[in-house]
């Protein structure tokens, strides 16, 4: 079972390995990687998929040098499910990453043709396929992981590729910046996971998760202690909010289909590690639950008002990931409150909408960071009022961008929608069940939360694609940027197309998807009770998505026949009495937004710069409103001026002499065994 993922993973770093040897020809260099990720790609999604379905699992062990004990490494159907969204997301942008770059020979196949404007020497790919192929080996190595140590050396590879990711085009600020925000948050992060197998391990005898496992639960302190841990150290990975301001700041930052693997994989191992420490605490309390559940419900409201009050296009959609993630960690809480209150089905509902959701997220959010880089690709520009009337010139990305967007809204006949159902049904019945059990508990407040909740972030996130969609591919061209803008190349549409046709088969057929995600479900309950299979709760949606589908086939079939015989005129928009209306005059992102946003003031800063009218024949004017991310502006932003402050202070200490730094040295061995001499500190 685990020699198919090995394969995959040797196959993927040798291909990194051989494009640094042909570094000197970005051509090879970016053939032999797109083509080796995409073989190892096969080989996971292979093998993950055969796990899933038949079951079981295994464990490895092979010699370690440090004195931590035995290299574990291991595959179960969780492992083997997040396995399938690592490989099914980078195998997709492994192959646009080809057709992104263009002609690697050429100075400006490596970014697009705004970024690049001048003839320079071409800048080297290699680098850039060796991190990529480093970060999926990582993150498979993540989930193959069988004990502390092993899971902590590939979740730092993961960060360090990450960054390398990140800042492929170092030359711009703004991209060194976000890389640095990137690499702080992954490092507090890691600090605080040690800390956790540090306790698990002290809890088990050792950092195996057999042994954590075999110890039994640990007591209520410790297993409080160790998921608070959890959740934040894992959080910061994932993006739940107030942990999540690295996100909209890397993701615009790195190149197309590098955003696509971190939004739709990478973010998600943050998940894995949540629910696999999960399933080494015991029967969760009711507080956790109620925390995990007002936790995505902040990160999807937020997230995705911040969302709506974006200008730029990958930033809005990075946006996205917090709020996507909020509607995860939503499903996590009503597995959690099903588990808590003795109500499996609640459980493996809540359960089954987060996993499927993680795969949903990975494939409508990759193909949507996907027509972004095309859009990026074909006009040089981001911002969405440079933008306009795309659809006609690039049909393609258009009609894929539109079945991404009413994915990622959650509206049928469309595999978002699936997720959130199950989130849905989970909530339901677990209030119904509470109800009838408890009265008006916590528990039961917390479910009847999810259901508006959610129907609140999901309207919010449909309103946002209006905005996005039409002001990117409706209407007329804004500026000069969308001149000459054309489909991308084939090997750039083909992931997009096949992203799009899984969205929609998800969508339709639905049974399938389920059986994915009905073992690993199960495996985080963890109990011997058999389940009701998933599919029994979607019975009905293939012959409603059918139907759906014919109804509009129908309609756009009679509307051909009644316009066949007519003589249609076509002429320029009514231009509200203006004499030469321009395309300034549209509707821009902002003013789209503002009525949606209005309502929500309070909880989303927008300072506004304005420059008005003056005077009876004005010369100029100006008017902006940009969104404040308040825990980067007034949290992280002061924090991280006093800790630089106080930091300076003690620089006094590095003098760059020898003999101070032995002394250290021998007062903290000193210090070291006084603690540990009997009757000491130890």
């Amino acid at each position: 079972m685990i020699w198919p993922f090995a394969l995959a993973m040797a196959i993927q770093l040798a291909s990194g390995i051989a494009a640094l040897l042909f570094r000197r020809s970005n051509r090879v260099a970016l053939a032999i990687g797109s083509a080796g990720s995409f073989i190892a790609s096969l080989i996971g999604v292979t093998a993950a998929g055969q796990l899933l379905l038949s079951g079981g699992s295994a464990v490895a062990a092979m010699p370690w040098q440090l004195p931590v004990g035995e290299l574990l490494v291991g595959v179960d159907a969780l492992s083997a499910f997040f396995l399938l969204c690592i490989y099914l997301v980078s195998g997709l942008s492994a192959v646009y990453a080809a057709g992104y770059f263009g002609d690697p020979s050429d100075s400006k196949a490596v970014a697009p043709k705004a970024v690049a404007p001048k003839a320079v020497a071409p800048k080297a790919v290699a680098p850039m396929v060796f991190s990529f192929a480093l970060l999926v080996v990582s993150m498979a190595g993540i989930t193959l992981a069988r004990d502390g140590v092993l899971f902590l050396v590939a979740w730092e590879l993961m960060s360090i590729s990450g960054f390398f990711l990140v800042t492929f085009e170092h030359e711009r600020q703004e991209v060194r910046s976000a890389g640095t925000v990137y690499l702080i948050a992954s490092h507090v992060g890691v600090v605080l996971l040690l800390i956790l197998f540090m306790l698990l391990a002290q809890h088990g005898g050792g950092f195996s998760f057999a042994a954590i496992t075999a110890a039994g639960a640990p007591g209520p302190y410790l297993a409080n202690a160790c998921f608070i841990l959890a959740l934040v150290g894992f959080g910061t990975k994932a993006g739940f909010w107030s942990l999540h301001t690295w996100l909209p700041e890397a993701h615009p930052a790195a190149p197309s289909h590098i955003s696509a693997t971190m939004s739709g994989v990478m973010i998600k191992l943050g998940i894995y590690g949540v629910l696999r420490v999960l399933s080494f605490l015991g029967p969760p309390p009711l507080w956790w639950s109620v925390s995990v559940i007002g936790l995505g419900v902040v990160s999807g409201v937020l997230g995705v008002l911040h969302a709506l009050a974006q200008h730029d296009l990958k930033r809005l959609l990075a946006y996205h990931s917090v709020e996507n993630i909020g509607i995860i960690a939503i499903g996590i809480g009503v597995g959690l409150l099903g588990q808590s209150t003795g109500a499996p089905v609640v459980a493996l509902l809540g359960y089954a909408g987060a996993l499927l959701h993680t795969l949903n997220h990975g494939l409508f959010k990759g193909l949507l960071f996907h027509g972004a880089g095309s859009v990026l690709h074909a006009t040089g520009t981001k911002s969405l009022d440079e933008l306009g009337g795309l659809g006609r010139t690039m049909p393609i990305t258009a009609v894929t961008f539109l079945i991404g967007s009413a994915a990622i809204s959650g509206l049928p006949p469309l595999n978002g929608f699936i997720s959130e159902l199950l989130i849905y049904l989970g909530a339901f019945r677990g209030a119904a069940v509470l109800q009838s059990e408890a009265g008006q508990s916590p528990g039961t407040v917390a479910a009847l939360a999810v259901i508006p909740a959610l129907a609140l972030i999901g309207g919010l996130a449909a309103a946002c694609f209006v905005k996005a969609y039409g002001t990117i591919f409706l209407g007329h061209p804004r500026t000069a940027a969308c001149d000459g803008a054309a489909d991308p190349p084939p090997g750039m549409r083909l992931p997009m197309i096949i992203g799009a046709a899984l969205c929609v088969a998800i969508g339709i057929w639905p049974a399938a998807a389920l059986r994915l995600v009905e073992r690993p479900a199960s495996l985080i309950i963890g109990g011997a009770e058999p389940l009701p299979p998933l599919g029994q709760f979607v019975a009905a949606i293939p012959l409603v998505a059918l139907v759906l589908v014919a109804v509009v086939i129908g309609l756009i079939g009679l509307r051909y026949a009644l316009m066949r015989n007519r003589e249609v005129a076509v002429g320029p928009t009514w231009g509200c009495g203006y004499e030469a209306p321009s395309s300034r005059m549209q509707y821009t992102a902002a003013s789209f937004a503002e009525p949606v946003l209005e309502p929500f003031a309070v909880a989303l800063k927008r300072p506004v710069h304005a420059d008005l009218p003056k005077g009876y024949f004005p010369a100029a004017a100006n008017y902006e409103q940009h969104a404040v991310d308040v825990i980067a502006e007034y949290v992280l932003a002061p924090a991280s001026f006093g800790l630089l402050s106080a930091l300076r202070k003690i620089r006094v200490i590095q003098t760059g002499h020898m003999q101070l730094y032995l002394g250290f040295i021998l007062m903290t061995i000193v210090v070291l065994l006084v603690w540990y001499l009997p009757g000491g500190g130890g």
